[in-house]
């Protein structure tokens, strides 16, 4: 009752100011949390992270790593904070996101808005042990070497996290999605995987792709990340595709999340699956709503999934939801680990 009322009030006021104010509710111990639920089933390896569920947090929630600790109650699995560019910037102008309640979905065009590398490495510094918890990596929109930019973050954060994503899908600023080209990718890749290498303590490098991509693109990134020796790939980012919706905010400039993406990044998750045989691990990302949401991505092939946008219609209670939900159905089919199922039904969406 106290979660629908909160959301209730967060529907009707500006959806910045109001995400602005959750993470503040976070910080006082405001918002009703679950516990992490776990259970044989449920715990899972990602390269080489163990994890209590595979349920977890998407990065641009927690940008700026201001709510680390209550995150760290609220049931996920796993968190990921950011993205982070190496110097502040402040993003586009406002509004710059938008509910698209009809559609159970959201737009955004921030553009990288946050307080910067050092700061965030300096919060990340002070973390309690817990839960994994990872950091994106972005580039600022005026830099003169956006490649190197990402490089940079990973040396400034790299010591505080448990993993990192390079961040080139996202379509809100301008050129960079030009980076996900197999040349671009490789020099970009060579970069980071270096300064990964410095590090005191290796961790795995993820990649996150956008979902507006043909089989063609798919298979040059899937061999560059081979190449590299990339941890993970996430699939996927939001969407420029504005295909069935309804809102009136349907027109807006920006990425597009929530339940219409899901079957497109789950489509694009199948074919990098296929493209990748199993090698290499995948997190689902894209219009997760619910435990079948969940476990149809891992059947589509991913190892793990994440979640943002639906939280926006069904609070951090849906966590806890998803992952018992999804112990139950992994039950039901006879699945012993969430591993066993990875890839099941990945022929239903090829």
């Amino acid at each position: 009752m106290i979660e629908a009322l909160g959301l209730w009030a967060m529907h009707r006021i500006d959806p910045e100011t109001a995400h602005g104010l959750t993470l503040k509710a976070l910080n006082a111990g405001a918002v009703p949390l679950d516990d992490v639920f776990t259970s044989s089933r449920l715990r899972t390896q990602v390269a080489g992270l163990a994890l209590p569920n595979p349920v977890g947090l998407a990065a641009g929630f927690d940008k700026n790593a201001v709510a680390l600790g209550p995150l760290a109650r609220a049931g996920f699995g796993f968190v990921e904070v950011g993205a982070a560019t190496p110097r502040p910037q402040p993003g586009n102008p406002r509004p710059r996101l938008f509910r698209l309640s009809e559609d159970r979905a959201v737009i955004n065009r921030f553009g990288f808005n946050n307080e910067g590398a050092e700061a965030i490495a300096r919060r990340l510094s002070t973390r309690a042990p817990g839960p994994v918890v990872g950091l994106n990596l972005g580039a600022n929109k005026d830099s003169a070497d956006r490649a190197a930019d990402f490089a940079t973050v990973l040396r400034l954060c790299g010591p505080f996290v448990d993993f990192a994503t390079v961040n080139v899908s996202s379509p809100n600023t301008e050129k960079l999605r030009d980076l996900q080209g197999a040349a671009a990718l490789r020099g970009l890749l060579a970069g980071v995987m270096a300064e990964r290498d410095a590090l005191e303590r290796r961790i795995p490098v993820f990649l996150k792709i956008a979902p507006d991509l043909d089989r063609a693109e798919l298979s040059d990134i899937a061999g560059v990340a081979a190449e590299a020796g990339l941890g993970a790939i996430i699939a996927t980012n939001t969407t420029l595709s504005r295909e069935g919706l309804k809102s009136g905010h349907r027109g807006e400039m920006g990425g597009l999340s929530g339940a219409p993406l899901f079957e497109k990044s789950t489509r694009v998750l199948a074919q990098l699956s296929a493209l990748t045989e199993g090698r290499l691990p995948l997190i689902g990302v894209g219009g997760i709503a619910s435990a079948e949401d969940a476990y149809a991505k891992i059947r589509a092939g991913a190892s793990a999934v994440q979640l943002y946008s639906a939280l926006v219609y069904g609070g951090f209670s849906l966590v806890g939801r998803i992952a018992r939900g999804l112990d139950g159905l992994l039950r039901r089919d006879g699945f012993a680990s969430v591993a066993e199922a990875v890839g099941s039904g990945r022929d239903e969406w090829l």
